[in-house]
C-alpha cells in the first residue's frame, strides 16, 4: 500500500485543507476556473486530509491506496489546461476511485478528462465471502461513518465512506445489484445507478453499471455529464416544471422491510411532497422477487432453460414500463434493513429492493432519508423511466433544499 503523502507543492492556501474538504465538486471547479486555487493545491489538500483522517487504524478506513505521484501529474496537466484557456467541467476536483476499477476503467478515464484528480483507491469487499455489503483494508474493515460497529455497505464501501467523511467530494462506484445505492444509503450520501447502457457495462450480463457517490445533486449531475456522451448539462439538477407523479412501495410486493426503515424513508418522501417536488399516486407496485432472474443472468445458478432468465428479464421490464405510463417515479426504501455489523448480514437480503432495477435497466438513485429512532441511516430510493436521470436529480435537489431549509 502506498504511504499517504501530499502532492508536490505547498498545500496551504485558499480552499485547502479542512475548508476545501467542505467545498462541493462544482465549487472547487469554479474556484479553479477563476484562478483562486490551483489543481495542484486541491490535490495536495485532499491527500493531506486523507493522510490525517484515514491513514490510521482507528479511522473509517475508506482508502486502500494513496496516489500522490499520479495526482501530482494529473494536477499539473489540469493547471496547464487552465492556463491555456480551457475550462474542464470538473477541474481540480479530487476523486476517489473504487479499487476494483482503478485508473484504466471507462469512467475513471472520462472523469480525468473532465479535470478530476485521482487521489487513491477505495475499499471493496475482501475475498472469501459472497456477501458484498462491507469493505476490507489491511488496517481492518471499513467502518460506517455513523457508527463504527456497522458496515458502510458495499461493494462501493470505501467510496461512500470517503465522500461521507469529506475526504473527497466525489468517488466512483459500480452497481451490479445495489453496490452504489446501498453504501450511499448507509453512509447518508447520494448514490446513482444510471440507465443500463449509458456507459459500458462491467459484466457480460449487462447488470453492473458505473455511477457516482456524491454529497450534492449538482455534483452527481456534473459527474454524470462527464461520464456520459450526452450534451453537456443535460443532467443538471434543477426543479421540475411540475410535481413528479410518484408511486410508493415499502416492499415491491415481496421484500421483508423493517417498519422503522419504511417509516424513515417515507418521511423523506413526504418532505418531497411538501416541497412540491412530487405528488403521490395510489398505484400498487408489485414485482416478482428478482433473485432467481438475477442469479441466472449472472451465471450463479445453472439454468435448465437458458432462455428463461432472458424471458423473465423482458417480462419484468415490461411490467415496470407499464407502471411508468402512469407515474414518473417509483419510491422505495433503498434497503429493507438497517446497516448490519461486520460479521455480515446473515440471511437478510440487503439487495432485495435494488437489484431488480439492474435487471430492467431503469435508473435509480439513493438519497439520504435520515435516521431511525435508533440512529440507523436510511436511504430513499427513487426509480425513473429509462434515460430520465434528470428527474431523479431534480428530486435529489429538492430534498437537499428541503433539508437545508429545515436545518436553518
Amino acid at each position: 500500500m502506498t504511504t499517504p503523502a501530499t502532492a508536490s507543492g505547498d498545500p496551504r492556501g485558499p480552499g485547502s485543507g479542512e475548508s476545501e474538504g467542505r467545498m462541493t465538486a462544482c465549487e472547487i471547479a469554479a474556484a479553479v476556473h477563476r484562478g483562486e486555487i490551483s489543481a495542484r493545491q486541491t490535490a495536495a489538500a485532499a491527500l493531506e486530509r486523507i493522510a490525517g483522517d484515514d491513514g490510521g487504524g482507528d479511522t473509517v478506513r475508506a482508502f486502500t491506496e494513496w496516489w500522490p505521484e499520479v495526482a501530482a501529474g494529473q494536477a499539473a496537466e489540469v493547471d496547464r489546461r487552465i492556463r491555456a484557456g480551457e475550462r474542464p467541467p470538473l477541474a481540480g476536483v479530487p476523486l476517489a476511485v473504487k479499487s476494483t476499477e482503478g485508473l484504466s476503467s471507462h469512467q475513471t478515464r472520462r472523469l480525468v478528462a473532465a479535470g478530476c484528480i485521482t487521489v487513491g483507491a477505495t475499499a471493496t469487499p475482501g475475498p472469501g465471502t459472497r456477501w458484498q455489503t462491507w469493505g476490507a483494508t489491511d488496517r481492518g474493515p471499513t467502518l460506517n461513518p455513523h457508527d463504527g460497529r456497522w458496515s458502510p455497505g458495499g461493494s462501493s464501501a470505501g467510496s461512500a465512506a470517503a465522500v461521507a467523511t469529506g475526504l473527497v467530494p466525489l468517488a466512483t462506484g459500480s452497481d451490479g445489484a445495489g453496490s452504489v445505492r446501498i453504501p450511499a444509503a448507509w453512509c447518508s450520501v447520494i448514490g446513482l445507478k444510471p440507465t443500463n447502457g449509458l456507459v459500458p457495462a462491467r459484466d457480460r450480463a449487462g447488470l453492473n453499471i458505473s455511477g457516482p457517490l456524491a454529497r450534492t445533486a449538482s455534483d452527481a449531475a456534473a459527474y454524470l455529464d462527464a461520464l456520459s456522451s450526452d450534451t453537456p448539462r443535460k443532467h443538471l439538477a434543477s426543479p421540475s416544471e411540475r410535481p413528479l407523479r410518484t408511486a410508493w412501495s415499502a416492499t415491491l410486493g415481496f421484500a421483508d422491510t423493517a417498519d422503522r426503515i419504511a417509516a424513515t424513508a417515507y418521511a423523506a418522501l413526504e418532505a418531497l411532497v411538501a416541497a412540491g417536488a412530487v405528488e403521490l399516486h395510489d398505484l400498487p407496485v408489485r414485482m416478482p422477487d428478482p433473485a432467481p432472474c438475477w442469479e441466472a443472468l449472472r451465471g450463479r445458478v445453472p439454468a435448465a432453460d437458458p432462455g428463461e432468465a432472458v424471458r423473465r428479464r423482458a417480462a419484468l421490464t415490461r411490467r415496470l414500463d407499464a407502471l411508468f405510463t402512469e407515474v414518473d417515479l417509483i419510491a422505495t426504501p433503498t434497503t429493507p434493513n438497517p446497516p448490519h455489523g461486520h460479521d455480515g448480514p446473515g440471511a437478510t437480503m440487503s439487495v432485495a429492493l435494488t437489484w431488480g432495477f439492474n435487471i430492467t435497466g431503469h435508473p435509480a438513485i439513493s438519497l439520504p432519508a435520515g435516521l431511525t429512532p435508533a440512529g440507523e441511516p436510511v436511504g430513499l430510493q427513487l426509480v425513473a423511466r429509462h434515460h430520465h436521470e434528470a428527474d431523479l436529480l431534480a428530486a435529489a435537489a429538492a430534498l437537499e433544499q428541503s433539508s437545508a431549509i429545515e436545518r436553518s
